[in-house]
């Protein structure tokens, strides 16, 4: 018995076993329409929506209606690079990659506001417990209980990769990946935002079901406590219905 309520708000670590997240859109998109002026387009029946940066350099987009693969995709043209995310993957981590695109494609507007981490991914794995192993052809990073695996290939066409799951789950299973010309700053604000040690916030029914009494998983009750559930400190203002509450269905998964 976990004595939680399916209501009750819950502070989750490592954040790799914490899921999306009880909103998974309001941080990752809201800022690039409302502060930098990213154009969007919404699907209210499916909940798909795509994001264009001002001068048509980034594109995003995300697709909840995709059973088995990427529910974010996040590309960049001239040099041509892909970023993709699963449907289980911790909003923070996500929400950092996005947050940071502006500032990478030359907009430094709000970048107050949005801080950027200077950690590399050894620094962030060697801050946060994760342990590193490296040969010729890769280095591997492994959380400390052994549930995520980053693989670093600086050769191959897929050059980042992340998998996590628990054994014999297909729900807490979820995947990342970056193609050779990402830039490297940029995974490293995913990997800073999914390493740290500091608790996620979310619904416990949110939670995957097997995250719920896994002995790896450290859950408290959130009231009263801090929690940074948001990878930079971006206020909300008004922003359009598509940032929101884009569909029912992309919450409960």
């Amino acid at each position: 018995m976990s004595g939680f309520a399916p209501t009750d708000r819950v502070l989750v670590s490592p954040r790799h076993l914490a899921g999306a997240g009880t909103d998974p859109l309001r941080d990752a998109l809201g800022p690039l329409i409302r502060l930098f002026g990213w154009s969007h387009t919404h699907d209210a029946a499916t909940g798909h929506i795509t994001l264009d940066s001002p001068r048509h350099g980034a594109f995003i987009d995300f697709t909840p209606s995709n059973p088995h693969g990427p529910w974010w995709s996040i590309s960049h043209h001239e040099p041509y690079w892909q970023a993709q995310f699963g449907r289980h993957t911790p909003i923070e981590a996500i929400s950092a990659f996005t947050q940071a695109l502006p500032q990478f494609l030359g907009d430094t507007r709000h970048a107050d506001r949005i801080p950027l981490s200077t950690n590399t991914l050894v620094e962030s794995a060697r801050l946060n417990g994760w342990h590193m192993t490296a040969n010729a052809e890769a280095t591997v990073f492994t959380s400390a209980d052994g549930h995520c695996v980053l693989t670093h290939e600086p050769h191959a066409d897929l050059r980042w990769q992340i998998r996590h799951r628990l054994a014999d789950d297909a729900d807490t299973a979820w995947f990342a990946s970056a193609t050779q010309a990402t830039p490297a700053r940029l995974v490293s604000q995913f990997f800073a935002q999914l390493a740290s040690t500091t608790p996620v916030q979310r619904l416990f029914k949110d939670l995957p079901a097997r995250t719920r009494t896994h002995p790896d998983a450290q859950i408290t009750p959130a009231a009263g406590a801090p929690a940074e559930a948001r990878p930079a400190p971006v206020k909300a203002t008004q922003e359009p219905a598509a940032a929101r509450h884009p569909t029912a269905r992309t919450h409960r998964r």
